[in-house]
């Protein structure tokens, strides 16, 4: 999240998801989060709490394990840039979030984040 806005990522899918990836052997999950915001994005960020863990089903025989962070931006952060991983880069509220075509265990941790973060304020 910047400034009350979720990063988002349009996929091969034709879905939103957020920033993610494979972990790399003998990675640590948050800092495999770091590293594929700042490869898909340009962002620098800092991992903060683990929001939610869910299995994700894409295709036969392929589920996924989706662990989500809270991350937090580097001071300065600019616009975001899209990589050749995805078709579409945007910025949306979380009520603009929750209308997109997403799996619905990412609406579920955006708007704990969401909660998260007001609730620190």
């Amino acid at each position: 999240m910047r400034a009350g806005h979720v990063l988002l990522l349009r996929n091969e899918r034709d879905e939103w998801e957020l920033p993610g990836g494979k972990l790399e052997l003998g990675e640590d999950p948050a800092c495999c989060a770091e590293r594929e915001i700042a490869e898909e994005v340009g962002w620098k960020v800092a991992a903060g709490p683990l929001i939610d863990a869910w299995q994700y089903h894409i295709a036969d025989n392929a589920d996924v394990l989706v662990l989500t962070y809270g991350c937090y931006p580097a001071p300065g952060t600019g616009e975001p840039s899209v990589s050749h991983e995805h078709s579409e880069v945007g910025l949306f509220t979380v009520a603009a979030a929750a209308e997109l075509r997403m799996p619905a265990g990412y609406k579920r941790s955006i708007a704990a984040w969401y909660r998260q973060l007001a609730s620190e304020i």
